[in-house]
């Protein structure tokens, strides 16, 4: 069993690509720009996702001039928008309910999209704390779409420049053992 070690410390058991083990979620975001190639690179990553049939039920709502973000800062909650606000770009990823495993096939999408912006140099950060039905008023949403995640997305900034209860939680987080998710004939 070969153990992989990436830059921040963190370690796979078995033999793992190393940029699996360096995305992670930062909340310190520099305000600088994201170029349009670079952006689109990461979108265009995930939007190769496999999906069942081909049906692609993702759909990018994104965020850049200032009058656009400031829309997201009204529907993202407190506890969000003490640190992502710095965020240059945000992402609302939908998913169209009217196809089956929209929400799985929609989290292919996001997994995509975040391991593009690490191997492009930016930081992601996705949010579930967020206000649904202002979010859904706010960016035009049809009833027929799940707002299934905001993601802000950057260049990774420095500890300090967070609020003081963030700074400690400002590293990569570790992952439960293997063998404690994986179950052989079924579950125990």
């Amino acid at each position: 069993m070969a153990e992989i070690q990436a830059k921040q410390g963190r370690q796979a058991e078995y033999d793992i690509d190393p940029s699996y083990l360096n995305r992670w979620s930062p909340r310190s975001f520099l305000e600088k720009e994201v170029p349009e190639d670079v952006l689109m690179s990461v979108l265009e990553a995930a939007h190769w996702a496999p999906s069942a049939n081909n049906s692609q039920p993702w759909r990018f709502v994104i965020a850049r001039s200032q009058e656009d973000r400031e829309k997201f800062h009204s529907f993202i909650k407190e506890g969000n928008r003490k640190w992502c606000e710095k965020a240059p770009v945000f992402v609302a990823i939908l998913s169209d309910k009217k196809l089956g495993y929209h929400a799985f096939d929609t989290g292919s999408a996001w997994g995509y999209l975040a391991l593009q912006a690490s191997q492009k140099g930016l930081i992601t950060h996705p949010m579930a704390g967020f206000y649904q039905d202002q979010a859904r008023e706010a960016l035009n949403v049809p009833d027929d779409f799940d707002i299934q995640v905001i993601v802000a997305i950057g260049y990774q900034g420095e500890k300090e420049t967070l609020p003081a209860e963030l700074q400690d939680r400002e590293q990569p987080s570790g992952r439960r053992p293997l063998m404690e998710l994986v179950f052989e004939g079924e579950y125990k």
